[in-house]
């Protein structure tokens, strides 16, 4: 039997909204990585990704539950457990070799054995002959290759990886990936076990021995998706893309309600809005509705089709699902008979379904309409309405959804924004109207 390397029971996890109130992040999340697996950990927004992983490090402490490593318990960054950001995060001011020792330095390892190692690391990474450069001086991708060889000259048994390579391109991001599991399936370093989180399905199917995917708001664990096909995997095999398949299907999988709640429940006035904007909603519907999806589509090959990244594809699926304009199930998403309308429809009928699908479906758009009707000069300051989300959302997400919200109603034409002002304003045309009625 495979032993355990980390190990998390009922861990919960809040943090405090502007008004004080405690907000729920993580609740009764279980996992445990054993020796020899990668673990990929996918989540839409506000899953609680990057919150779990730095409760693994021992970055933040967990609200509830216990979290161990080797059976011993986790309050602070802990020898045999390191971690890789996804903005390098490296000391300019430092040499690679110096930014490498960092570690070892923290450790206590003499400094002739911290050069050997860092030497030695840095060679295996591809870095050779780069000590002495500043991180100013490397492209994305080597720093990238300076921030996993710091974390890997430690020795670490656990290495957790927080969406290492999504600010590289396409092909740095590959690249590197391709090395990471060369260095682990070769036996080249002495890490047991992996977690990466990610937002591309691709990358986890392709890396992972197992896959969990959580629930948003609160973070849960929702899925978990064992791969048996052996590494090296060849992304274009037919095993390959059905395992992407149904990744996808379990990734917008609608969660099974409560037994006491209704099957369909609507989102409230603080409903996080997924974060795409106008422009994207209109290209995808466009390019669902042309050949070859003709209105129907297995999202792996839209996502290909559309050369954009699952983290921005998501919430637009999201979005396009909460305005009525197209459902995702299993894997595919298909326009509804009201998406195939806006998809044929000129801008003015676009502007105008949009616009109804935003106040029928979007309780912050309908409050906001609702608000300015109500007030006698028909405008608005925005930080009533940021106030009203900070009740349950934190400061920087409420300020996002305004801005969603704002962009959505101004191009539906539900309301319009001056924004040197910060005023929120019912259109001319709806105060004329008001006025000569």
């Amino acid at each position: 039997m495979k032993k355990s390397l980390l190990d998390l029971q009922g861990v919960s996890k809040s943090f405090r909204t502007a008004d004080g109130a405690p907000r729920r992040v993580l609740d009764g999340v279980n996992f445990t990585l054993v020796e020899g697996e990668i673990v990929a950990l996918l989540g839409k927004s506000g899953s609680g990704k990057s919150t779990l992983l730095r409760i693994m490090a021992g970055l933040i402490p967990a609200d509830g539950g216990s979290v161990s490593y080797r059976g011993r318990s986790i309050v602070e960054p802990v020898d045999g457990v390191a971690m890789v950001f996804q903005s390098f995060a490296l000391f300019p001011w430092l040499t690679v070799q110096q930014n490498v020792e960092l570690g070892l330095e923290a450790q206590g390892v003499a400094a002739d054995e911290r050069q050997q190692r860092a030497d030695a690391m840095l060679e295996l990474m591809g870095l050779g002959g780069f000590g002495g450069a500043l991180p100013r001086e490397l492209s994305g991708g080597m720093r990238q290759r300076v921030g996993i060889a710091r974390a890997l000259v430690t020795n670490p048994d656990v290495l957790l990886m927080d969406e290492a390579f999504s600010a590289l391109d396409v092909l740095t991001g590959e690249g590197l990936r391709t090395d990471i599991l060369e260095l682990w399936d070769s036996g080249s370093i002495p890490t047991r076990g992996i977690l990466v989180v990610s937002h591309n399905i691709e990358e986890a199917v392709m890396m992972a021995d197992r896959i969990i995917i959580l629930s948003s708001d609160p973070g849960r664990i929702r899925s978990e998706y064992v791969i048996d096909v052996p590494r090296p995997r060849n992304v274009d095999s037919a095993q390959v893309r059905t395992l992407i398949d149904e990744v996808y299907g379990l990734m917008t999988m609608r969660p099974a309600p409560a037994p006491a709640v209704l099957a369909t429940v609507a989102p409230q006035v603080d409903y996080r809005l997924p974060d795409t904007d106008v422009g994207r909603i209109e290209a995808v519907l466009e390019l669902l509705a042309d050949p070859p999806f003709l209105g129907r589509a297995d999202l792996p090959k839209l996502a290909d089709e559309a050369e954009l990244p699952d983290e921005e594809l998501f919430p637009t699926y999201e979005a396009l699902g909460l305005l009525g304009l197209a459902q995702v199930e299993k894997g595919d998403i298909a326009l509804t008979p009201l998406g195939q309308r806006f998809a044929e429809a000129g801008q003015a009928l676009r502007q105008e379904i949009f616009g109804q699908q935003l106040l029928t479906h979007v309780p912050l758009a309908a409050r906001i309409r609702k608000d300015l009707e109500a007030e006698p000069s028909g405008t608005l300051k925005e930080e009533r309405f940021i106030q009203l989300l900070e009740e349950a959302l934190e400061a920087e997400e409420a300020e996002r959804t305004l801005e969603i919200a704002i962009e959505w109603g101004r191009y539906g034409e539900v309301f319009e924004y001056d924004f040197n002002a910060g005023v929120l304003k019912l259109p001319d045309e709806t105060i004329e109207a008001e006025a000569t009625g």
